[in-house]
C-alpha cells in the first residue's frame, strides 16, 4: 500500500502576487516537535489549505483565499504550541 498523501502540498507560490495575501507565516515554531501534519491539523480549521511548508523554526500555510488567512492569523496569533508562543 502507498502511504496517504498529505492534505496539502509542500508548495507555497512565492511569485504569484494574488497568493501573497492568502499565505500565513508562522514564526517561533518548535519544528523539532511540531511537524507538517501538526501545522495542517491546527490551521485547517480556518479553511482549505493548498500549500504548507515547514522549515527550521517557522512555517508557511497557503490558503485558497485571503479571508481564510486573516481568520487563521486572528485565531492563532499568540497561541502556545509545543511550549513556544507563535
Amino acid at each position: 500500500r502507498r502511504p496517504e498523501p498529505s492534505m496539502a502540498s509542500n508548495v507555497t507560490n512565492k511569485t504569484d502576487p494574488r497568493s501573497l495575501n492568502s499565505r500565513v507565516f508562522i514564526g517561533n515554531l518548535n519544528t523539532l516537535v511540531v511537524k507538517k501534519s501538526d501545522v495542517e491539523a491546527i490551521f485547517s480549521k480556518y479553511g482549505k489549505i493548498v500549500g504548507c511548508s515547514v522549515h527550521k523554526g517557522f512555517a508557511f500555510v497557503q490558503y485558497v483565499n485571503e479571508r481564510n488567512a486573516r481568520a487563521a492569523v486572528a485565531g492563532e496569533d499568540g497561541r502556545m504550541i509545543a511550549g513556544q508562543v507563535l
